[in-house]
């Protein structure tokens, strides 16, 4: 492994930098792991190190530290360093344990138990329990960043033989896919800056913040990053990121580029597009909407007037992923032979409308089409009125409803009411694309999605993924929801600062601990 640098050394023997620090007449010095061995010669360990990794990351004081809340794409690079969660997934969706030492999962696929790494501990030396992997759960179903991946989690509670058990309501294909949520102490589920057991240390200093590099990591694996110390750039906006990277005050940032507030970036780099699972959609009212409560001329054509590329490359500098059908297409559930029955073709509009005419408001005029939008995010708001010109063009008299999420009249408030006949939504789908959500119940199913037979295949799909292909062409040809563009954060480094770097969904540091989910699993009676 790469070993840390003798500089690293020496910063963990200042009392204080680190939690689990000596007095101050006796510095602390890691033992029992391989970092530094008890017995070593230390001049001969020091010796032997390689030069420091010199590098500083975006700092976002304004937005929380917390892993369990905190959305900011930019501390959750941080995230990446300080915390670990059972498992680790890669940017093609591989599983590796991480935080799990072993599991063993029922034969109807709907009761799985992890076990933990006995040895594993967060950063002040204190062991890691099930209590804490339990707490951090039980708090992440309660929270927005990652409470879609509870849907069908009936109960999670710690078992006799010293597991976390996972009781589901139907069977799951892959459950450790949506387990790489960070895991936190027992009493810092709501803390500002939790402990967290990864190889790095969030620290307020003398210089400012940083982050430190653990030497009581509980294991020593490869990781891309061999900095002693990463000091942090204090910035509170996109564009103060993007100029900090520029002049090479930051060496890697991640980058949103489907939000209003996206900087572009010019300067040297290099850059990983990595899938965040944010989903641009059109939601149809199917319950209210005289366009669509009582026919399905308009939903079956809907798909060829929207013109998906020119959106991607006008407001978001195509930078995101066209989608015709409701699965990114850089998954493994997608289909390009179906997605390319969806495409945009306004002649085959057209032609799908021929004969079909608006309905009429009681003076007798052509009713506008109202497409819903949250004004607070300029880039959509600019795609919803391009939707509207163009819908407007091909015979169809269309506008938006602008509203944002303050005031007396609210863009949620308008969704939940049913007063618009679609709205350009945006959510963050699951790792495992968990479309279920919009079929059953909640803000996603506003306008009357709610359909048992498409929810029935949305479970099928999680049990097995060879059932997403017909899930996908179900939803294209009869749900409420037209797909638009898939979004990917980009993650740009100063060129040749990283040797292996793979950033991944949540985690912009990506490593393996070189453990195997076949070689990690406790074989059954059934098995």
């Amino acid at each position: 492994m790469k070993k840390i640098t003798a500089l690293l050394l020496l910063a963990a023997l200042v009392c204080g930098l680190l939690s689990g620090c000596g007095s101050d007449d006796e510095p602390y010095v890691p033992t029992g792991n391989a970092l530094y061995m008890e017995g070593q010669d230390l001049d001969e360990y020091l010796a032997q190190e390689e030069e420091p990794q010199e590098f500083s990351l975006a700092y976002c004081p304004d937005r929380s530290m917390n892993p369990l809340i905190g959305y900011n794409h930019n501390n959750r690079v941080l995230f990446s360093l300080i915390y670990q969660g059972l498992f680790g997934v890669d940017n093609n969706n591989n599983v590796t344990p991480i935080l799990c030492a072993s599991y063993q999962v029922s034969p109807d696929n709907k009761t799985w138990t992890f076990y933990i790494e006995p040895t594993a501990c967060f950063s002040d030396g204190t062991a890691l329990t099930i209590e804490d992997v339990l707490a951090t759960y039980q708090a992440a179903q309660a929270n927005g960043y990652y409470k879609g991946r509870f849907t069908h989690v009936n109960n999670i509670s710690a078992s006799s033989a010293g597991g976390i058990t996972f009781s589901l309501n139907t069977p799951y294909e892959n459950l450790p896919l949506l387990l790489d949520i960070p895991i936190v102490k027992k009493g810092e589920v709501e803390a500002t800056f939790p402990l967290g057991t990864g190889p790095y240390v969030f620290t307020n200093g003398v210089n400012g913040y940083s982050l430190q590099r653990n030497v009581n990591w509980w294991t020593t694996k490869d990781i891309p990053v061999r900095a002693t110390a990463i000091p942090l750039v204090e910035a509170t906006t996109d564009a103060e990121i993007r100029d900090a990277f520029e002049f090479g005050d930051i060496g890697l940032v991640c980058t949103n580029p489907l939000s209003g507030s996206y900087a572009e970036y010019r300067s040297d780099y290099e850059l990983w597009d990595v899938d965040n699972g944010i989903f641009l959609y059109l939601g149809l009212n199917l319950t209210y909407s005289d366009y669509f409560k009582d026919n399905d001329t308009l939903r079956d054509a809907l798909t060829y007037a929207i013109d998906r590329a020119a959106i991607n490359e006008k407001f978001y500098r195509g930078q995101a992923l066209v989608a015709t059908t409701a699965v990114s297409p850089e998954s493994p559930y997608y289909s390009a032979s179906l997605a390319s029955q969806y495409g945009y073709d306004s002649m085959k509009f057209l032609d799908a409308i021929s004969g079909w005419n608006p309905p009429k408001d009681d003076d007798g005029d052509e009713q506008t089409l109202r497409i819903l939008v949250n004004a607070d995010d300029s880039a959509r708001l600019r795609a919803a009125r391009y939707i509207a010109d163009v819908l407007t063009e091909l015979g169809v008299p269309a506008g938006t409803l602008e509203y944002g999420n303050s005031g007396k009249t609210t863009y949620e408030k308008v969704l939940l009411a049913g007063t618009y006949d679609m709205y350009l939504g945006q959510t963050r789908l699951s790792p495992n694309n968990d479309l279920s959500p919009f079929f059953g119940w909640g803000l996603l199913a506003s306008g009357g999605l709610t359909n048992q037979s498409i929810m029935d295949m949305c479970k099928e799909a999680l049990a097995n993924s060879g059932n997403y292909y017909n899930l996908q062409q179900k939803v294209a040809e009869e749900a409420g929801i037209i797909p638009v563009l898939f979004g990917r954060y980009a993650v740009y480094a100063e060129r040749g600062l990283f040797d292996g770097l793979s950033p991944s969904r949540d985690n912009a540091f990506y490593y393996s601990l070189g453990k195997t989910m076949e070689g990690c699993k406790i074989p059954t009676v059934y098995d």
